[in-house]
């Protein structure tokens, strides 16, 4: 992530007009990649992220979601606190390419609460990986005021922070920005797993994620 006042004061500048647009498509005019922009964004304004294939939502309706934790799995909105995480959904297309997504974003905290750096875990189905299944996609910038965040967790003594935000109320979007699988920088680094093995895992341990076995090679 880029640290110098320029930049960041670019980023700012960008965003304050693209604000004012109404929901509109950002014009992004900056030679920094648009994944550091998102970033930006996520950690210092009061906004959360949400990736679609669909550039026209002018409207997120609360809607049912079949995932495998509690707060998952209500009926909401779901967004981001993570520039990344929702590239990911954005880019793939899963209407064309049906797959099983394992995914997450979350970073580690200190003793005090401090945010250490984001970690990253992103896996397809592999069949789905094998036909290269992405798409131009769309990350929509929402209002934070009516989302809440995941519960932390902990984990061996380790507090951890997910990324993850649900609002039961409609939400509408701020703006939002177009991107590309070539704006995604971990593309190279995606996972694929056996659908059928991995879901024997989740069946035997529900709490075992991301259930990372050898018919998982990295790709």
């Amino acid at each position: 992530m880029p640290r110098d006042t320029a930049m960041i004061a670019a980023f700012e500048a960008l965003w304050a007009e693209a604000a004012r647009s109404g929901g509109d498509w950002i014009d992004y005019r900056l030679d920094t990649p648009k994944w550091q922009f998102l970033c930006h964004l996520a950690d210092s304004d009061d906004v959360v992220l949400h990736g679609s294939g669909d550039p026209d939502i002018k409207l997120f309706e609360p809607r049912q979601p079949n995932d495998s934790t509690v707060f998952g799995n209500q009926k909401a909105v779901y967004a981001a606190s993570d520039g990344l995480w929702p590239m990911y959904f954005a880019i793939l297309d899963r209407q064309r390419y049906p797959m099983f997504l394992i995914n997450s974003s979350m970073r580690l905290l200190d003793a005090r609460g401090g945010r250490g750096d984001p970690f990253y875990f992103f896996s397809i189905s592999d069949h789905a990986l094998k036909q290269r299944p992405f798409r131009q996609g769309t990350i929509y910038i929402l209002p934070r005021r009516s989302f809440m965040q995941q519960p932390r967790e902990t984990h061996q003594g380790q507090s951890i922070e997910m990324a993850q935000w649900a609002s039961l109320e409609a939400v509408q979007p701020l703006a939002k920005l177009a991107i590309g699988p070539e704006d995604f920088p971990l593309l190279d680094q995606l996972r694929g797993h056996d659908d059928a093995a991995t879901m024997a895992r989740i069946k035997a341990d529900p709490d075992g994620f991301p259930w990372v076995g050898d018919d998982q090679p990295k790709r």
